[in-house]
């Protein structure tokens, strides 16, 4: 099980560049605390417009939901430490702003990424398409690393579009898929444990 530490870091973007620390590499790094290492992961939300990711984050990191559609320009960074296994790790969660028609992820964004949340829109079927591209430019840009399918929105059942061959589909690719919801907090700590699983094993 993971147990959480501590709290956020927000970055702001502001003439296209992100502000704040500028000594984080984002590689694997061993943070010296007392007796122990703590080794800090960059990880990466991924997804369309309205996916839920930042009520993903918003509820993993403070335990909050809000029904209110939270816009995310740019990149919204928080951080949560967890413990696995005795392990200390720093989570570094990259909330990066979903791709709609005016906007595509900056590949710049996914340097340093060692694992991503795919996530998708249980009630809007074209989300899955747009996971589908995402995942094959973010492979073309740092190459084949751990990532979780979550499904999110799954307490609204009555407007699910999302047929059991779509899900099928993703387990034959091989992918992990979580069903989760935000709003109720279910799956949501799975989600993150079970890719943080994958990042350290």
């Amino acid at each position: 099980m993971l147990r959480p530490h501590c709290g956020n870091l927000t970055y702001t973007r502001s003439c296209g560049k992100l502000k704040g620390p500028r000594n984080h590499n984002h590689k694997q790094q061993n943070l010296q605390r007392g007796a122990f290492q703590v080794i800090v992961k960059k990880i990466c939300m991924l997804g369309g417009w309205g996916v839920g990711k930042t009520s993903l984050v918003s509820n993993y990191v403070h335990s909050i939901f809000s029904e209110k559609y939270q816009i995310t320009l740019g990149v919204k960074i928080d951080k949560k430490t967890v413990s696995v296994n005795g392990q200390d790790v720093k989570l570094m969660l990259w909330d990066i702003a979903g791709e709609e028609e005016k906007f595509s992820i900056p590949p710049t964004y996914l340097k340093g990424s060692e694992g991503y949340l795919l996530v998708i829109d249980g009630t809007r079927a074209g989300s899955y398409e747009q996971a589908l591209d995402i995942h094959e430019r973010v492979v073309e840009t740092v190459g084949e690393i751990p990532f979780v399918a979550v499904v999110n929105k799954s307490d609204l059942t009555q407007e699910w579009e999302l047929g059991q061959h779509i899900m099928d589909e993703m387990a034959a690719k091989g992918w992990q898929v979580i069903k989760s919801s935000a709003k109720l907090g279910t799956g949501v700590e799975e989600s993150f444990t079970g890719l943080v699983e994958q990042m350290i094993s």
